[in-house]
């Protein structure tokens, strides 16, 4: 919707009106509702299709990384590939809904850099290549540029892949090869998949003492004898999910 110019009195009325109501009307812009834009449209700005087309299989790192909480890396010298390719990257975590996680465009200040550090989990996107040389910022650096992932020494463990990495990322990939499936149908297919996950998690959870939230049990995680790998991606797993009992 394209505004007029107006006075700095009526601009502040009018989004105090939208915040407030949800609408605000004018004989020079007409009227804005609130509800005729779907949030949910913004947070497939990006195409999930092209990044994981880009990186094919490794896109479960890009997964597996989101869905764990760990800091997230960007590079890329163009601002708009960065900002384009980052908006997309929480939409793997779809059920979260959640893009507090998202700082699209940050600079190597150190004060910029002290309200990055003291966010538990992020994705982040620079344009100046010496962030490389920062591997105190991220746990999985994406080198848009030359299509390549790298997974810092400190969280290789938590990254470890295994058989049920290889079945997401096969998924991941067919989904986004198939020429009818939209971007939307593909988050979908993903989301799925991670309610899957979830659920298969939550049933050998228990019920907390605090109230009805499940918690897991870190020995009846290990009860189940899942393969290494995949026990420690769940392990993690429910930890970022704050289902990991204490």
């Amino acid at each position: 919707m394209y505004l007029k110019h107006g006075s700095p009195v009526k601009m502040m009325e009018s989004y105090i009106a939208v915040l407030t109501k949800g609408i605000c009307q004018s004989e020079e812009n007409g009227s804005f509702l609130s509800r005729d834009f779907d949030a949910r449209k913004a947070y497939l700005a990006g195409s999930i299709k092209d990044a994981i087309s880009q990186f094919g299989m490794e896109a479960v790192i890009l997964y597996t990384a989101v869905m764990l909480k760990k800091r997230i890396v960007v590079y890329h010298p163009r601002v708009e590939a960065v900002q384009e390719f980052t908006r997309i990257l929480p939409a793997f975590a779809w059920h979260r809904q959640d893009w507090s996680v998202l700082h699209s465009f940050v600079h190597l200040h150190e004060e910029e850099l002290e309200g990055l550090k003291m966010c538990t989990g992020y994705i982040a996107g620079f344009v100046d290549s010496e962030v490389n040389n920062r591997p105190d910022l991220y746990d999985v650096y994406v080198n848009l540029a030359d299509s390549e992932i790298t997974i810092s020494q400190p969280a290789k463990e938590a990254m470890t892949m295994g058989k049920l990495h290889k079945e997401i990322g096969q998924l991941i990939v067919q989904a986004a090869e198939d020429p009818d499936k939209s971007d939307s149908q593909v988050i979908k297919a993903i989301s799925l998949k991670t309610k899957e996950i979830l659920a298969n998690l939550a049933s050998f959870a228990e019920v907390s003492g605090d109230g009805d939230k499940r918690k897991l049990n870190f020995e009846a995680l290990k009860q189940k004898r899942f393969p290494p790998a995949t026990e420690n991606f769940l392990y993690h797993l429910a930890a970022a999910e704050q289902m990991l009992k204490i």
